[in-house]
């Protein structure tokens, strides 16, 4: 089994639950703790370049985005998405499950992370 790389926001219960299903099958997987070590520009690229769907995705949509006036239409690219991420990366969604062979999911819910767990055991 290859190993995965959870961004995890502590604070969060579905990223609190990914873990705790990575946990429970024993899976190989290290935590980034993103709003305690904030990621690089080339490190956001490669994730929202990974993930499958719009790159908007990567965005929450809550109320801190709100409170920042930030516009949804903003988001439409990989490049506008980057951007935002770096200046307030509280607004990335959670938890970003990344496998060793590329593929990228954001886990909501929880159970997603299955999907990156097939073909591994």
């Amino acid at each position: 089994m290859g190993r995965l790389t959870v961004y995890h926001n502590p604070r969060c219960s579905k990223s609190r639950g990914a873990v705790e299903i990575l946990e429970e099958r024993g899976a190989d997987f290290a935590v980034v703790e993103y709003l305690k070590a904030p990621l690089s520009r080339v490190d956001l690229e490669r994730i929202v370049d990974a993930l499958p769907g719009e790159p908007g995705a990567l965005v929450r949509r809550d109320q801190r985005f709100t409170e920042l006036g930030l516009d949804p239409a903003r988001l439409a690219t990989a490049a506008e998405v980057v951007d935002v991420l770096l200046a307030h990366p509280e607004l990335m969604e959670r938890p970003v499950v990344v496998a060793d062979d590329g593929r990228t999911l954001i886990c909501r819910p929880s159970e997603t992370v299955l999907e990156l767990l097939e073909d591994r055991c």
